[in-house]
C-alpha cells in the first residue's frame, strides 16, 4: 500500500484508468473506461460548514459503495491499485474506480474513507458491499475463493452482523443494525456458575446485576422507611419481619418478563437469536455450541464481542465449591443468614448495604482500600455510615482458606483470613461467604486467537481504537470487555447503538466516555460524575483546583430524627478554566435521581458560576444555594 506523492509522470494508464489529469472536485456521473469505470462524487457545493460538507461526503461515499458490485479507491500510479484493477480485467469484472490523486477533494475522501475501513491506504476495495482491505487481502480473498462468492451473490457471509453476547450492549447493537436494514444474528450463552446458576436473555444488569440490585436496595430502603414512619404517626404492633423467599420470588418473576421482552424486541426486528456459545474457528466464521454439544457454524462481514465478564474467584482452598457471587445471590433459594462479604468493590459494598438493610448479620473483609477509582473521601464517608448502621469492617485481611462445617441452606463455613500488614489470622464462622473482588473479561475462550484479535493478557481486556474497533478490522468490540473504558450499562448501550449507526447508518458520531455519571447504591446513595479528587490533581495539579463542599440535612430525616451531620455534596473546579466543574459527588437519598441532572450540565461545560445562579428546588436534596456551598477546609455549617 501507498502514502508516497505521486510522481511526476505516471507511465501509461492500466486497467480502469485514465491519463493521470485533475479532476476537479469530481462532479456528474461515472464515465465508462471498460472493463473499468471511473467514479465520480458530486460537489458538495459550497456555503456549508465542515462537519456539513464531511457528512455529505461521507454519505456520497457510502452511496458510492452501495451502489456499485466492485467500487476500488485507488491512486493512478500506485502499482497495488495497478495489480487489483488487472486482476479485475482478468476476471472479466466490471468495477468502479475513483482515483484519489485526480480529484481535488482526494485527501479528504481518503480521510473519511479511513473513518469508514480503518484502512488509511490505497487500493481500498469494496465487492457488494462487503470491505476487501487493500491489494493482499483481495489476492487472498481470490486464492481461497472468497472473492469468487462475493461476486456471485449478494453477500459471501450468511449475515451482515453477528453480535456474540446477548446483555445490554450487544443488544442495543444488534437491534439498531436490523432496523437499518442489515441481517443480524445474537449469540448468547451463560456458562453456568460454579454454583450451578445461570440466567435469560439481556446479560448481567438485567439478570444478575442492576436490576435486582436496585430492588434489593429498596426492599432495604423500605425496611428504614418502617423505622421512620413511626415518628410520622404510623402505629403498628405487629413485629414485622422480612420474608427473603418471597422478595425473590417477586424480582425474579420480574426479570423473567424482561427475559421474554428482550427475546420478544428480537424477533419483531428480525435478529436471529441462537442460545448458544459462540467460538471464533477461521476468519469471518465462528461455531455456535448448544446445551447439548451440537455444533454449527456461521459466517459474517461483521462481529461485535460483547461478551461481558464474570466474577473473579479467590483461588483458594473452597472458593468455588462452597463461595456464592453476585451470580448466584439475587436467586438464592434461601436467606443466606450471617454473610461475609470478599472484597471492596461497589458490588461488595452494595450487596452487603442491602443485606445488612434486611436485617441480617454482616461482615466486609477488605483486602486494602474502599471502592478503588472513586473518591476516597467519598468511599470513606461511605464507609463510615455502613459501620454507623450495623455492617462490621475487617480491614486489611485476605481469605486464605474457606472450609464447610455444616451443609445446609444455608449451611456453617469456617473461614480462615490473613493480615497483609504482617503476621497475624483471623478465622470465624459464617452461613455464606460472597466474594466480590472484581470480574474477569470473557474473551480467552472464544477463539479470538485464531484470527489474531489483540487482548491485554494480564486483564483480558480488548484494546480498540476510538470507534471501538479491534486490530482486525472486521471486528468490534463493546462494554466491559474494552480496556480503559467505563463498566457501565448505559456505556455499552450507547457505544452499541452508535456503532450501529456508524457501521450501517452513514453516520460519524462516536461514543463519548468522558463525564459518565454513575451511582454506588449502598444504603445511603454516592453519586458521581467527572474527575475524583485524586483522579482532578493528577490531571490538574493541586494548585490548579478549587473544592467547595456542604454537609446537609434532609428535610425527610429530620422528624425520623436522622444523622444531621452525614450527607454530604462536593464539586471540584478548575481554577484557570472559568471554574469549569470537572468532578460533582455527592453522598445522600436519591443520589442517583440527583447526579443524573448534573451530568447533563457537566456536558454543557457547567462551572461554579452558574451553579451558583441556579436556582433550587425547595425542599430537594438537589437543591443549589449560593450561600449554603463552602470553600475546602472552612468550617463546615448544616444545611
Amino acid at each position: 500500500s501507498v502514502r508516497a506523492p505521486p510522481p511526476t509522470s505516471p507511465g501509461p494508464a492500466k486497467v480502469g484508468a485514465v491519463p493521470n489529469r485533475r479532476l476537479g472536485s469530481v462532479r456528474g456521473v461515472p464515465m465508462s473506461s471498460p472493463p473499468g469505470r471511473r467514479a465520480r462524487l458530486s460537489s458538495p457545493g459550497t456555503g456549508r460548514s465542515s462537519s456539513e460538507t464531511r457528512e455529505e461526503l461521507r454519505r456520497r461515499l457510502l452511496g458510492l459503495i452501495e451502489g456499485n458490485r466492485v467500487m476500488i479507491f485507488s491512486k493512478s500510479y500506485c502499482p497495488h491499485s495497478t495489480r487489483v484493477k488487472e486482476l479485475f480485467s482478468s476476471l472479466g469484472v466490471e468495477c468502479h474506480i475513483l482515483e484519489l490523486d485526480q480529484v481535488d477533494d482526494g485527501a479528504s475522501v481518503q480521510e473519511v474513507l479511513s473513518e469508514i475501513t480503518n484502512q488509511r491506504t490505497v487500493p481500498n476495495i469494496f465487492v457488494n458491499k462487503v470491505h476487501m482491505g487493500g491489494c493482499e487481502q483481495t489476492f487472498q480473498a481470490h486464492q481461497s475463493g472468497v472473492l469468487e462468492k462475493l461476486l456471485q451473490g449478494d453477500s459471501a457471509y450468511d449475515y451482515d452482523l453477528i453480535v456474540i453476547g446477548g446483555g445490554s450492549g450487544g443488544l442495543a447493537c444488534a437491534q439498531e443494525a436490523a432496523v437499518l436494514g442489515k441481517k443480524v444474528m445474537v449469540l448468547d450463552f451463560v456458562l453456568p456458575s460454579p454454583q450451578g446458576t445461570s440466567w435469560g436473555l439481556g446479560g448481567t444488569c438485567v439478570n444478575v446485576g442492576c436490576i435486582p440490585k436496585k430492588l434489593m436496595h429498596q426492599a432495604a430502603l423500605l425496611g428504614q422507611a418502617l423505622i421512620d414512619s413511626r415518628k410520622f404517626g404510623w402505629e403498628y404492633n405487629q413485629q414485622v419481619k422480612h420474608n427473603w423467599e418471597t422478595m425473590t420470588e417477586a424480582i425474579q418473576n420480574h426479570i423473567g418478563s424482561l427475559n421474554w421482552g428482550y427475546r420478544l424486541s428480537l424477533r419483531e426486528k428480525a435478529v436471529a437469536y441462537v442460545n448458544s456459545y459462540g467460538e471464533f474457528v477461521e476468519h469471518h466464521k465462528i461455531k455456535a455450541t448448544n446445551r447439548k454439544g451440537q455444533e454449527t457454524c456461521y459466517t459474517a462481514a461483521k462481529f461485535v464481542i460483547a461478551t461481558g465478564e464474570r466474577p473473579r474467584y479467590l483461588g483458594i482452598q473452597g472458593d468455588k465449591e462452597y463461595c456464592i457471587t453476585s451470580d448466584d445471590l439475587f436467586s438464592l433459594p434461601y436467606c443466606p443468614g450471617k454473610t461475609l462479604v470478599v472484597g471492596a468493590s461497589y458490588v461488595a459494598l452494595e450487596c452487603a448495604g442491602f443485606l445488612a438493610g434486611l436485617g441480617l448479620d454482616v461482615t466486609v473483609m477488605v483486602r486494602s482500600i474502599l471502592l478503588r477509582g472513586f473518591d476516597q473521601e467519598m468511599a470513606e464517608k461511605v464507609g463510615s455510615y455502613m459501620e454507623q448502621h450495623g455492617v462490621k469492617f475487617l480491614r486489611k485481611f485476605v481469605p486464605v482458606m474457606i472450609q464447610q462445617l455444616e451443609k445446609g441452606s444455608p449451611g456453617k463455613l469456617r473461614v480462615v483470613a490473613e493480615s497483609t500488614e504482617g503476621p497475624g489470622a483471623v478465622e470465624g464462622v459464617y452461613n455464606t461467604v460472597l466474594l466480590a473482588i472484581g470480574r474477569d473479561s470473557c474473551t480467552r475462550k472464544i477463539g479470538l486467537e485464531k484470527i489474531g484479535v489483540k487482548i491485554n493478557e494480564k486483564s483480558g481486556k480488548i484494546p480498540v481504537n476510538d470507534v471501538e474497533q479491534t486490530n482486525v478490522p472486521y471486528v468490534y468490540a463493546i462494554g466491559d470487555i474494552l480496556e480503559g473504558k467505563l463498566e457501565l450499562t448505559p456505556v455499552a448501550i450507547q457505544a452499541g447503538k452508535l456503532l450501529a449507526r456508524r457501521l450501517f447508518g452513514g453516520r460519524l458520531e462516536k461514543c463519548d466516555y468522558i463525564n459518565v455519571p454513575t451511582t454506588v447504591f449502598t444504603p445511603l446513595e454516592y453519586g458521581c460524575c467527572g474527575l475524583s479528587e485524586e483522579k482532578a490533581i493528577e490531571v490538574h495539579k493541586k494548585e490548579n483546583l478549587e473544592v467547595y463542599h456542604t454537609l446537609f440535612w434532609p428535610l425527610e430525616w429530620t422528624v425520623a430524627g436522622r444523622d444531621n451531620n452525614t450527607c454530604y455534596a462536593k464539586i471540584i473546579c478548575n481554577k484557570f478554566d472559568n471554574e469549569r466543574v470537572v468532578g460533582f459527588h455527592i453522598l445522600g437519598p436519591n443520589a442517583g435521581e440527583v447526579t443524573q441532572g448534573f451530568a447533563a450540565a457537566m456536558k454543557c461545560g457547567l462551572t461554579k458560576q452558574l451553579l451558583d445562579d441556579t436556582i433550587g428546588i425547595h425542599p430537594t436534596c438537589g437543591e443549589v444555594r449560593k450561600d449554603k456551598t463552602f470553600l475546602k477546609l472552612t468550617s463546615i455549617d448544616v444545611v
